[in-house]
């Protein structure tokens, strides 16, 4: 069977779905582990990758059983699911690589005025104390804050954070690649005809 017959096909995108599984397996999974070791005590960002992961693996489960009985119904809907993620997922994607670092500044001071128990793993986990400024009299979970000798986090956080959205953005714009053939083999597959289906049945 040449690689565009129909079980080509199938099997293509069985094996898509199966990666995307294992992604947001492994997105519960270290959610999980941040949470478990302490090192993420925020519930918010805990629920927030915990919800990706369960709907990538919802997404997943439509294509795997749409590929695997080749139901016209579920494979309509995984593309059309497919296609706005990819969308949103590529605008993002491409909007962290875009940012400068004066764009990444405010960025960060914005989501730090708005976090405050991931300002309190930020400050434990790094050592630091206050956005731009350290100071003394406001409560801080750092272990340098015993000392009174701390010194800010944005410096030492937009020393990561460029090499992170680069990171983010590119890992990002391979998966909207990968989403963007899973519509295009989800199409191809639909309209194929199962060559051990009755042949006088509908596609």
């Amino acid at each position: 069977m040449v690689c565009g017959g129909f079980t080509c096909s199938k099997n293509c995108l069985c094996a898509l779905n199966l990666l995307y599984t294992l992604v947001s397996l492994l997105l519960i999974g270290i959610a999980a582990w941040g949470i478990g070791f302490g090192l993420i005590s925020s519930f918010r960002v805990v629920g927030v990758v915990i919800a990706v992961g369960i709907f990538l693996f919802l997404i997943a489960l439509v294509g795997l059983i749409g590929a695997v009985k080749h139901h016209q119904v579920l494979l309509f809907f995984y593309m059309i699911i497919l296609l706005l993620v990819f969308i949103v997922q590529f605008s993002v994607s491409c909007a962290c690589l875009a940012l400068n670092k004066k764009q990444q500044s405010q960025l960060l001071e914005v989501g730090w005025n708005n976090t405050n128990s991931a300002r309190t793993d930020i400050e434990r986990n790094l050592n630091c104390c206050g956005f731009r400024v350290f100071r003394p009299n406001e409560t801080c979970f750092s272990d340098c804050f015993r000392s009174r000798q701390c010194q800010p986090c944005a410096p030492i956080i937009e020393e990561y954070s460029g090499k992170v959205l680069t990171f983010v953005g590119g890992i990002g714009l391979f998966f909207s690649f990968t989403e963007i053939l899973g519509v295009w083999l989800t199409h191809r597959y639909r309209n194929q005809k199962d060559p051990r289906a009755n042949p006088s049945a509908f596609l």
